[in-house]
């Protein structure tokens, strides 16, 4: 796709908007709030994890209820995911998000405890596959494959996107921008290198696709894997470095000045 004048000027408006939300004062508004707490890579990893997974809904709850897990937690999410017992992992069993509840909340926790005991770390494991793939939507498949190696409750499988079968993965997307990310604003984390920024994919929602549209800049009217490569493509030709910078652009014309 060639860059058309209307598409350079769309392109400069969202590299205005990119570093306007692109900045620390982002991060009290948002769930990555909580990873930010942690200075630890393992606590920093697993509570980003566990944010982004809860993260749909109000903005407002989804902070509330992942300090409600995190103090559940001890303030100590890889302690916690390691070494609790039954009794520790009963006060699992009242948390609630939407959907997700103490049933999947354990089953996480176990799930994350096999990952750490058996592939290195959730950062390893990921990166580990992508290395393996060369490819982020393979990486995506691979890590839900992984994650329920273990027998698991047949209800929780939803709370991991399936790319396989054609979903957005819009949170597991953003767990990817979180960790992988890096540039000097300090909103992102930047800490696993080994996965290029410039293979991420947006984490596609309702905002950021309801405003690509409006600009033009997507036609696909599902919020599908498919969106999110139509979309992502376009974003490449804006930055082939750092694509997905434009998430926050497009979610705080969404979000912040209902654009």
């Amino acid at each position: 796709m060639e860059l058309t004048k209307d598409l350079i000027e769309i392109r400069d408006f969202l590299n205005e908007k990119a570093e306007k939300y692109n900045h620390p004062d982002f991060i009290d508004t948002d769930p990555i709030q909580i990873p930010h707490l942690f200075s630890e890579k393992a606590d920093i990893e697993i509570s980003a994890f566990l944010a982004s997974t809860i993260a749909w809904g109000q903005r407002v709850t989804i902070i509330k209820n992942m300090q409600k897990l995190i103090s559940l937690m001890d303030h100590a999410p890889y302690e916690f995911i390691m070494n609790s017992n039954n009794r520790d992992l009963e006060r699992l069993n009242h948390f609630k998000h939407r959907t997700f509840n103490g049933e999947d909340c354990k089953f996480f926790v176990f799930s994350l405890k096999n990952i750490y005991e058996n592939y290195g770390s959730l950062g390893e494991l990921v990166e580990n596959i992508y290395i393996k793939e060369k490819s982020v939507f393979n990486t995506l498949a691979g890590f839900r494959e992984v994650f329920f190696e273990i027998h698991h409750p047949e209800r929780t499988q939803k709370h991991i996107s399936n790319v396989l079968k054609g979903a957005s993965a819009k949170r597991l997307n953003m767990f990817l921008r979180w960790m992988v990310r890096k540039d000097n604003t300090g909103v992102d984390f930047g800490m696993w290198s080994k996965i290029p920024m410039s293979e991420l994919f947006l984490p596609l929602d309702v905002h950021t696709g309801n405003i690509a549209r409006k600009l033009g800049l997507l036609t696909r009217k599902q919020n599908d894997w498919k969106a999110v490569e139509e979309i992502t493509e376009v974003l490449r030709k804006f930055d082939p470095v750092d694509p997905i910078k434009y998430d926050f652009a497009l979610f705080g014309l969404g979000v912040f000045e209902k654009f």
